[in-house]
């Protein structure tokens, strides 16, 4: 039997919830582990959510840690709902990969420089930037990460479980052709009409303010609302993608991602440049 592989997010959070009910019993990683029939460095790989977690080991733990009542109940629900599959398995992708961390967050904050964000694509749109990029992907591959991508989009309109996104756009993205001028008027039309929904807020950065805080590159910050997960940032590059969870790196994310909207047009003036594209 397959051992199931869920949320990394809720892994986290276990792993963490696991760690402080450790200490709070007065235990450290030495004393502890014998009493789980666990080595020190499988324990320890559990409270850093380095392995995936059995039910029947946080069972043991809440033994050992003199757990009961609700809080039992609640962590043996949060232990079930690390082990569920994410969605996103079905289109082929990993339980590390930056949709997985996405699909737990409330919020997030993106800036892209030379492409529209990936929550805001068209499918063709989608489909024309990952072709451009030398990457090995079978037809069926790049068939479902664009469908992922479009999947994506349904919790800007979910009531149940919205995603707030405050998106930056560089204006130079708005004006670059990809997949084509039609393609690209499509895509600028679907920018206008998300950008009337109540969770998308848009900014564009106009070209005209030349030299900014976030030049180098795009990044993005997700929060994780009452989650109990620390934000964390994520920068996608050429050769592949970096997540940040360290306080000051994300810190210096959001203190950037603040400089940027500074210097970027305001919703209003920003659906009305959009709309201006499109007319145009």
């Amino acid at each position: 039997m397959t051992r199931r592989e869920g949320s990394m997010v809720r892994r986290r959070v276990l792993a963490r919830q696991l760690k402080l009910l450790r200490e709070q019993s007065g235990l450290t990683l030495e004393e502890a582990a014998p009493k789980l029939h666990f080595s020190v460095s499988k324990l320890s790989r559990i409270e850093n959510a380095q392995v995936v977690i059995d039910i029947h080991w946080v069972k043991s733990m809440l033994d050992v840690y003199d757990v009961g009542g609700t809080r039992w109940t609640e962590l043996l629900e949060l232990a079930e709902e690390a082990l569920q599959p994410g969605w996103w398995r079905a289109y082929g992708l990993g339980n590390n990969s930056y949709i997985a961390f996405e699909t737990e967050a409330t919020r997030l904050l993106e800036f892209t420089v030379s492409y529209v964000p990936g929550i805001l694509q068209t499918a063709d749109y989608a489909r024309a930037l990952m072709r451009a990029v030398p990457l090995r992907r079978t037809e069926e591959q790049l068939e479902n990460e664009v469908a992922a991508r479009i999947y994506r989009q349904q919790r800007l309109t979910s009531d149940d479980n919205p995603l707030e996104v405050i998106a930056a756009i560089d204006e130079s993205a708005l004006h670059r052709p990809i997949g084509g001028a039609t393609v690209q008027r499509d895509q600028l039309a679907h920018i206008a009409a998300l950008a009337e929904l109540d969770t998308v807020a848009l900014h564009i950065l106009p070209t005209a303010v030349g030299a900014h805080a976030a030049l180098p590159s795009g990044f993005m910050v997700l929060n994780f609302g009452d989650l109990d997960e620390p934000d964390m940032a994520y920068v996608e590059h050429t050769l592949g993608a970096l997540s940040l969870d360290k306080a000051g790196d994300v810190a210096r994310a959001r203190l950037t991602f603040e400089r940027v909207l500074s210097d970027a047009l305001d919703p209003a003036e920003s659906l009305a440049l959009v709309r201006r594209l499109v007319g145009g």
